[in-house]
């Protein structure tokens, strides 16, 4: 007996990526061979491959994806001009003289550079660096600290702003469309990113409290592992805290709470969060920082009113009031020019501004070449029969839709172990969820539960992504297998953590309520 063509290409596209092929080469290259192989044998459709250009078309034109390059920017800025590394520097001197309190300062400063960042490589190379040779010196077990780090590092996958929640929005947004079209819906709901961001911030600070709650327990059960720091640590003063801690956290305040409000679209509040850690490495830069403030006061102030007065100065009945609403709008453009410029200037000579922009271009391309072959590889999956036989697959699991659920997760987890949490999201997702949600699902706690599944990935040996960030940023004490070890309890608490989730659904479901 011979195995569908479906199932072939989706166990050739995993053996393709396993050989370390690039992956967007892999997955156009498997979905053009099996579109080959169905034509030849008469299962496949060849004319179905003219939507293609429609489907990237709508890729390129996609509101929601053009925050991610915004985003990836925001982080890179924040991770090359050094300001992540002050903010773990002065919280490890705050909690480090409480038993395990260096590891509950990595935990915290992980949750605020994710919400910050969202970029787990540059976190975990970052607190790899700086964190784990602090935490060695001062006597903390290698596998803890190891593990700490890691995890503390993937939070930028489920606390928002994130790439991941992003990408996973629009899968779920298209998802639930179509479920509701199975459903003989024609006025249907969508998803946006600001629904499934509000949804992930709270299991993403469950997820921290977790973590520290782990931390001082096995600190005060094993002190060896977790021992305080030494008396001769310098706490830092509220003027060294404000300065660490306060702008991170504003930036943090002004991306999340135009999306979560409404004031912007996810692509806006992006635009604000780059131009933002632009002002921040200015001033890490020694520009002014009475300049800096000015300008960010003025584009903040520029953007308020400019929404309340809406200026049409080429109207004819243009009075006073519109003359002068201009000429202060030009002001404040002005003033925030000129800081915008003063800290282009300063990010440049400083050697800053050429590798962020070109980490960004990097990272960028990667995302957007994963989600368009992908587009190609799922267009020649369902021609070939497989999104039915999925379908019906799901439905035969025994336990109904809970099932089908588990026998979902499972999978994701597994493929995790193997695949990067793009390849999952753009091949895996866009095939069971429309299904999921049929079956009866919460589209938006199960973006969620999926989200900490996919995060986990980054976790799980032996191709974590975390775990290769840390051994390339680790001291040479830090053996690989001190990180895998390191990483096994963390992963049993994400484990933990979905399933929290899953009995209690208001976790996820209730801010979205609340705000939406």
């Amino acid at each position: 007996m011979t195995l569908p063509l479906d199932l072939l290409m989706f166990a050739a596209l995993i053996g393709a990526i396993l050989l370390g092929y690039p992956v967007s080469f892999s997955i156009a290259g498997v979905a053009s061979i099996f579109a080959l192989l169905g034509w030849l044998t008469g299962s496949f459709d060849l004319s179905l491959l003219g939507a293609l250009g429609q489907r990237i078309f709508g890729l390129l034109t996609n509101d929601v994806l053009i925050a991610i390059p915004l985003f990836v920017f925001m982080g890179v800025v924040l991770e090359k001009s050094r300001i992540a590394e002050d903010l773990l520097e002065t919280m490890g001197r705050l909690f480090g003289r409480v038993r395990g309190g260096l590891g509950v300062s990595v935990i915290l400063v992980g949750a605020l550079l994710a919400a910050s960042t969202g970029i787990v490589g540059a976190t975990v190379v970052a607190m790899g660096m700086i964190a784990l040779p602090t935490m060695l010196r001062n006597g903390y077990n290698p596998k803890l600290a190891s593990g700490v780090v890691c995890t503390s590092g993937t939070l930028g996958q489920i606390i928002p702003p994130s790439t991941l929640l992003i990408i996973l929005s629009d899968v779920m947004s298209n998802a639930y469309q179509q479920a509701q079209f199975a459903q003989g819906k024609f006025t249907i709901e969508t998803i946006s990113v600001g629904q499934i961001f509000a949804a992930a911030l709270m299991p993403g600070l469950l997820l921290v409290g977790i973590y520290i709650l782990y931390m001082l327990m096995r600190a005060w059960l094993i002190p060896t592992d977790a021992p305080a720091m030494s008396e001769s640590v310098v706490k830092p003063t509220a003027r060294e805290i404000f300065l660490a801690v306060v702008p991170p956290v504003l930036l943090i305040v002004a991306v999340l709470g135009a999306i979560l409000g409404g004031v912007a679209t996810p692509g806006e509040a992006a635009s604000v969060g780059a131009v933002g850690a632009l002002l921040m490495a200015g001033v890490r830069m020694k520009a002014s920082p009475t300049l800096m403030m000015a300008g960010g006061a003025s584009l903040l102030l520029l953007a308020v009113l400019a929404g309340l007065f809406p200026v049409r100065i080429q109207r004819s009945d243009a009075g006073l009031f519109e003359w002068s609403m201009a000429f202060l709008f030009a002001t404040l453009t002005f003033i925030g020019g000129m800081a915008l410029f003063v800290s282009l200037k300063r990010t440049f000579t400083n050697s800053i501004l050429k590798p962020t922009l070109s980490s960004t271009m990097v990272v960028t391309a990667m995302i957007f070449a994963t989600i368009l072959t992908a587009s190609i590889f799922s267009l020649v999956f369902v021609g070939l029969g497989g999104e039915e036989r999925i379908t019906e697959i799901l439905k035969s699991m025994p336990g109904g839709p809970t099932g089908a659920l588990i026998f979902c997760m499972a999978i994701i987890f597994v493929l995790g172990f193997f695949l990067d949490f793009v390849e999952i999201t753009v091949i895996l997702l866009p095939l069971i969820a429309p299904a999921l949600i049929l079956m009866g699902h919460d589209p938006m706690w199960l973006a969620v539960l999926i989200a900490i599944n996919l995060q986990t990935s980054f976790l799980t040996p032996p191709f974590g992504f975390s775990l290769f960030y840390l051994r390339g940023a680790a001291p040479k004490e830090i053996t690989t297998g001190h990180i895998y070890l390191g990483v096994v309890p963390f992963i049993v608490l994400q484990i933990v953590g979905v399933s929290l989730i899953w009995l209690v659904p208001k976790v996820a479901t209730w801010l979205p309520g609340i705000v939406y």
